[in-house]
């Protein structure tokens, strides 16, 4: 990015880019609240941008915590005219509405924004609501490539804004019980194997006309250009790679971010990555059906594996009253040198064994952040500039692994990563990959 993109004003930004997409609705007069940071007692102003399944999810709880006057929703943008009226009649018809993201940021009313896009759209509207000074909250995974992932730690350091990245496993209850039993009773953790079940096989339609409430160009955004098929969205880009990239990249992420928060090694990379898997042999859908990864990591040395399906432990019976396993077909064993240790899930729902919710800390004992919630401990970021539980450079961190893995499996050789560098070693071909081109004018 060059310093003269750095430095356009949000106004100008919007011409250059967008001007000749509509605008679609008016925004409201005095439902804002004051414009400019918010302090220890005002409140957020928030925007959303892509309310689909999860989007729609976040506007609700958002909408909760405007009624105690923690925030206040001011706007809702998706490219699916459906989705975007269905969100405003959400918020009583109070928010502006917008299709295009690029708007939001025009308006300078706006604190921070809350990204539900699909994947391949995280890494340039998180860099966008950082040059237009917004706080971000943006969805799982972080980023798509690696030069997007870079671009997002480099855009929230020089403006200051405080990102939080939508891996709520960190911040679930028996997340903390985790983490505390981990930290007092495991030991030096030497191994770290997560399970997944497989990936689907799918996408045999036809090339259509997309609907006349989708905005496909827009859709696409960063994306090269192809024509519309209904096996790509809405969710099913997950299963592309240059959108989604499977599994790894889906639950995998929320996954190997508990273990990495649990193990204190936010902030390390791993120094090889080795990935062997099976791709579908019929339909429009690439990324790996089965998968086996291996990270190796130094100083402290241990080693990190996902496997789909993998050997999934069978979820413990609860009590009544107790919080049920719900997802037990994807979570992770914790090997120490004293005891070990499993957790289910990793996303909205973490899942601990008996013995860690049933431990009792004796005097003496060590103690780990307990988060007050995922959105509430943004908040607190954003009002205090206090690191976020899953801050950018940890987000783009996991986003790197998921990232690295499918480049493993997909060049078939195990890669070298440089963890101060963040360069693949000794391999052009693989360092061509850690970038790809973007259309215009949906760039970093």
């Amino acid at each position: 990015m060059t310093r003269r993109r750095q430095e356009v004003s949000r106004r100008a930004f919007v011409r250059a880019a967008g001007a000749a997409i509509a605008f679609p609705y008016a925004a409201p007069s005095g439902f804002l609240g004051a414009a400019g940071d918010a302090g220890p007692g005002e409140r957020i102003t928030v925007a959303h941008i892509g309310v689909g399944g999860m989007g729609t999810g976040h506007l609700h709880e958002m909408l909760g915590k405007s009624r105690g006057g923690q925030v206040a929703v001011a706007a809702v943008c998706d490219v699916d005219e459906k989705r975007l009226e269905n969100a405003r009649n959400v918020t009583d018809r109070k928010a502006a509405a917008y299709r295009d993201y690029r708007y939001v940021l025009e308006r300078k009313d706006i604190d921070a924004v809350v990204i539900a896009t699909p994947d391949h759209w995280h890494g340039v509207q998180t860099v966008h609501a950082a040059e237009c000074g917004k706080h971000v909250y943006v969805e799982k995974p972080a980023c798509c490539t690696i030069e997007e992932g870079k671009a997002m730690v480099a855009a929230a350091a020089r403006n200051k804004i405080s990102v939080q990245v939508g891996s709520q496993g960190r911040s679930q209850s028996e997340a903390y019980l985790a983490h505390r039993y981990l930290a007092n009773n495991l030991g030096k953790v030497h191994k770290v194997t997560c399970w997944h079940y497989a990936s689907p096989v799918g996408g045999f339609e036809p090339d259509g006309e997309p609907p006349p409430e989708l905005d496909w160009d827009l859709w696409l955004g960063p994306l090269r250009w192809r024509p519309y098929n209904r096996a790509y969205c809405p969710g099913s880009f997950r299963w592309f790679m240059e959108s989604g990239g499977g599994q790894i990249r889906d639950r995998g992420a929320h996954v190997m971010s508990c273990a990495k928060y649990f193990t204190g090694t936010d902030g390390t990379f791993p120094v090889t990555i080795e990935a062997t898997g099976t791709a579908p042999a019929r339909g429009l859908w690439d990324s790996a059906v089965h998968m086996d990864v291996t990270y190796t990591f130094k100083n402290p040395d241990w080693v990190l594996t996902w496997s789909q399906p993998g050997e999934p432990v069978p979820a413990e019976e609860r009590t009544p009253g107790e919080a049920k396993i719900e997802r037990p077909g994807y979570g992770a064993v914790y090997h120490g040198e004293k005891d070990t240790m499993v957790v289910w899930g990793g996303d909205g729902g973490t899942w601990a064994e008996r013995k860690v919710r049933e431990w009792q800390p004796p005097a003496g004992a060590k103690d780990v952040y307990r988060s007050p919630g995922h959105k509430e401990d943004w908040f607190k970021g954003i009002r205090t500039g206090a690191k976020t539980i899953m801050n950018i450079e940890a987000g783009v961190e996991v986003a790197f692994l998921c990232i690295l893995g499918n480049l493993s499996f997909l060049l078939g050789r195990k890669l070298t990563w440089d963890p101060v560098a963040q360069e693949i070693v000794g391999d052009e071909q693989a360092s061509r990959m850690m970038g790809r081109p973007q259309r215009y004018p949906y760039t970093l």
